[in-house]
């Protein structure tokens, strides 16, 4: 039901002249050109994998000079999304414009903190970059080919950049604390030890097509190989050099980020970043704790249901250690986990109306990157690259089977693949909005699809329902574990004991996921709370229509907006809810 105001403006609209609209209009496009060319320039990584032969031998440009022009480029957007802010523009534009809007004051917000001081996370950051550019680069001609190379040649300059960056963050106080460090010098020591061959940024030269003839490819891949040795690894020993004789002893004592200078107001801001909303730490903090309490009544039950007449830490006990809840080795890990993803892909017409043209496939991570993150990898249509669900091999015997279902519609369908996938062939929508990475929206949608699950009958067992509960308890715990180690001074052991004690979750990957959060701030907050907001909007969405609810319409409501600020969003899918015709009785 629209509001008395949005009657009033709508009237008022209503007799601007159409002029006015088109006027607007033609300067909200040619203001998000601006921005899409300006993100091109700014984001090379993403650039070329949509195709930009510019952008296909430049790696991001943090340097100080070119954060600065970035930001004035950002207060000359903030000045003209202004000046918009007054002028009549119809219900699409609208959300375009705000949604640029929340980007753009948020951009703005985070360079006064200066956060390029500080580029990698847990095992995770500038160094990986390469890597995951390469899993996106498809070389079809010997052009192709040099562009590649010459973009490896400039590997050694863009580290050189990240350095100098760092050494301002030791200067200014603003590092990562020990055990960050040293997860990410592990992660490039790991990295500088591959032999070429090894490396996955010579896959893309060992997969030329055979259209070229075999001396060329050779010839090529000679280079890269040659590359490799005499560049790259040489900047991969350096960096792990100064990570640990230069940064390590500089590391933050503190493992909470308000310990670090202006690291309260810094925190804040993290929060309304990654949730996109206007929730304080201790607001977050409260709502976690709620939820908590929720999930464990309802693990509680589970337990029951699975006949076990032991204690709740028995419970978890049995399950991080029966045999049955484990696969035998990485190939029946492999098997386990497509038969999942197979049984979810037979449900999907039934939950959604439109479907992604691309496809997945279950695999394991490049052994060089099993230090960060697994999960989920775009694809690229255009460049004939499917999506991919990302498996460890290393202790793949270890990753248990209970939580696994949840786990594959998270990173799979119908979460992360359908979404970024679906969002990619979103012609209508600019282009810098197919892709964004709005984590509240991305990660809110992944964990919605866990709960989804439910009613795809995905869990045939009691320990499978336990494990989705276990999983959505990990996410609930995160609220309370990220406000406390970085908003309350928790200690480490404080936030480990939380996770432990109320999920399901193997001790080691307990340990892994505090660290994360201690190395990366507030990014752990935005899958609770997307979630809950899209959870609301489906219940705002019954209430309102009745029987005139579709499950696949909504669904392709949500999804057909692309990514969008939990602001944003909410105001598309309740316009979108007042606009349903119910013939129904």
């Amino acid at each position: 039901m629209r509001t008395f105001v949005g009657m009033i403006v709508g009237a008022l609209l209503a007799l601007a002249p159409v002029a006015a609209f088109a006027d607007a209009g033609a300067n909200l496009h040619a203001l998000i050109a601006d921005y899409e060319r300006f993100a091109r320039e700014a984001d090379p990584i993403r650039a070329a994998s949509r195709g930009d032969v510019v952008a296909q031998v430049r790696w991001p440009d943090d340097s100080l000079a070119a954060v600065a022009a970035r930001t004035h480029a950002l207060r000359g957007f903030s000045v003209r999304l202004a000046a918009l802010s007054t002028q009549p523009l119809s219900d699409a534009e609208l959300i375009e414009r705000d949604a640029l809007e929340a980007r753009v004051r948020t951009a703005l917000e985070g360079a006064a903190f200066d956060e390029e001081r500080m580029p990698f996370v847990s095992g995770e950051g500038f160094f990986i970059n390469p890597d995951y550019a390469a899993t996106l680069t498809v070389l079809k001609t010997p052009q192709d080919a040099e562009l590649w190379l010459t973009r490896l040649e400039a590997i050694s300059a863009y580290f050189s950049i990240q350095i100098a960056n760092m050494r301002r963050g030791i200067q200014t106080r603003f590092t990562q604390p020990r055990l960050v460090v040293e997860n990410a010098l592990r992660s490039v020591r790991a990295q500088a030890a591959l032999a070429p061959a090894q490396s996955p940024l010579l896959s893309p030269l060992a997969s030329l097509p055979s259209t070229i003839p075999d001396a060329e490819r050779a010839r090529l891949y000679r280079r890269g190989d040659a590359i490799f040795r005499n560049s790259i690894a040489p900047s991969l020993l350096a960096l792990g050099d100064f990570l640990e004789r230069e940064y390590l002893p500089h590391a933050r004592a503190t493992i909470g980020i308000r310990g670090a200078p202006n690291g309260a107001r810094y925190y804040a801001y993290l929060v309304r970043r990654h949730t996109t909303t206007d929730l304080t730490p201790s607001q977050v903090h409260d709502l976690g704790l709620r939820e908590v309490a929720r999930i464990r009544a309802e693990m509680q039950a589970a337990m029951r249901e699975a006949g076990f007449g032991g204690s709740f830490a028995e419970f978890l006990a049995f399950l991080r250690s029966d045999p049955q809840f484990f696969p035998r080795d990485a190939d029946d890990l492999v098997r386990i986990s497509s038969e999942i993803a197979n049984r979810i892909n037979f449900q999907m017409p039934r939950f959604f109306g439109v479907l992604p043209r691309n496809s997945y496939a279950i695999t394991f991570i490049p052994s060089a990157l099993e230090l960060g993150s697994s999960g989920y990898w775009p694809g690229n249509p255009s460049q004939g690259v499917a999506g991919q669900v990302l498996l460890r091999r290393t202790g793949a015997e270890h990753r248990t089977l209970y939580d696994l279902p949840s786990w594959v519609l998270h990173e799979g369908a119908p979460g992360h693949h359908t979404q970024i996938a679906l969002a990619e062939e979103l012609q209508s929508l600019p282009e810098y909005r197919r892709n964004d990475d709005i984590t509240a929206y991305v990660e809110g949608w992944a964990l919605y699809s866990e709960r989804l699950g439910e009613e795809m009958g995905i869990y045939r067992t009691p320990y499978e329902r336990f494990g989705r509960l276990s999983m959505e308890m990990w996410r609930a715990c995160r609220l309370v574990i990220d406000t406390g180690i970085h908003w309350m001074s928790w200690p480490r052991d404080r936030a480990v004991a939380c996770l432990r004690d109320n999920s399901a979750l193997a001790p080691s990957d307990v340990e892994r996921e505090v660290d994360r959060y201690i190395g990366w701030p507030g990014q752990a907050l935005a899958y609770k709370i997307g979630e809950i907001r899209i959870r609301e909007l489906r219940a705002q969405a019954e209430q309102t229509l009745g029987a005139c609810f579709d499950l696949r319409r909504f669904h392709d409501a949500l999804l057909g907006a692309g990514p969008l600020p939990m602001s944003v969003l909410s105001r598309q899918l309740e316009a979108w809810i007042a606009a349903q015709a119910c013939s129904r009785p």
